[in-house]
């Protein structure tokens, strides 16, 4: 018998605005990593399942059974719009998400999906232009016996994944980053995208990186 898991309280889903989410996007997740500071990004093992691949959001943290995706549908029926869900499906390569549950996202607004196991219906997920990151790509079957969690703090892929946490992902990685770290990552990212600006005019203009970034002392 199963049990339908808590619905997460919104009060977590306020701490991380709409702006600084735009601005992660546009920064990017290499970026913000480096300007972070934190261990933050996702094992690189969870990639993108289509070419373009990119999200950011809210994390929605969701904890599956080895091989059981009723968590994921309860995920969706909970979420709001602009949620990411995070979740730690144990590193087990089988058919967790695909279009059925893709199409149900984007019909609640759901941002994309990061996922420490499979995935499946690669080309219908492209076509639909629904972002999901996962571990790899399987078709095995997968039951609805298990309830999971939803909203519950989870780790996934080696980082620990709370509800509001900022989530930022495209084709350099994973990142999943605490509200509290947000403004000064956006900070010296803003700082360390100009620094590199003038590093590249530097370089196109004939100098040498070990000049530019004085490693010759």
């Amino acid at each position: 018998m199963t049990t339908t898991p808590a619905a997460p309280t919104d009060a977590a889903r306020l701490a991380v605005t709409d702006d600084q989410l735009a601005e992660l996007a546009a920064v990017g997740a290499a970026t913000a990593y480096e300007a972070s500071g934190l261990d933050c990004a996702l094992d690189p093992a969870i990639r993108p399942v289509w070419k373009g691949a990119r999200l950011v959001g809210r994390a929605l943290p969701v904890r599956t059974h080895p091989a059981d995706n009723l968590p994921l549908h309860h995920a969706v029926a909970q979420a709001r719009p602009g949620d990411v869900l995070v979740v730690d499906g144990r590193e087990e390569l089988c058919g967790y998400w695909g279009e059925v549950l893709a199409v149900a996202a984007q019909q609640r607004g759901i941002a994309g999906l990061v996922i420490d196991g499979g995935v499946r219906d690669t080309v219908e997920l492209e076509e639909l232009g629904f972002p999901v990151f996962s571990r790899g790509v399987c078709v095995r079957r997968t039951g609805k016996f298990w309830p999971g969690s939803v909203g519950d703090p989870v780790t996934v892929a080696g980082v620990p994944v709370a509800l509001g946490d900022a989530v930022v992902a495209d084709a350099d990685g994973v990142l999943v980053l605490p509200p509290s770290a947000l403004a000064a990552t956006l900070s010296a990212s803003r700082a360390r995208l100009d620094a590199e600006q003038e590093y590249l005019t530097r370089i196109r203009g004939g100098e040498l990186t070990l000049d530019v970034y004085g490693f010759r002392e």
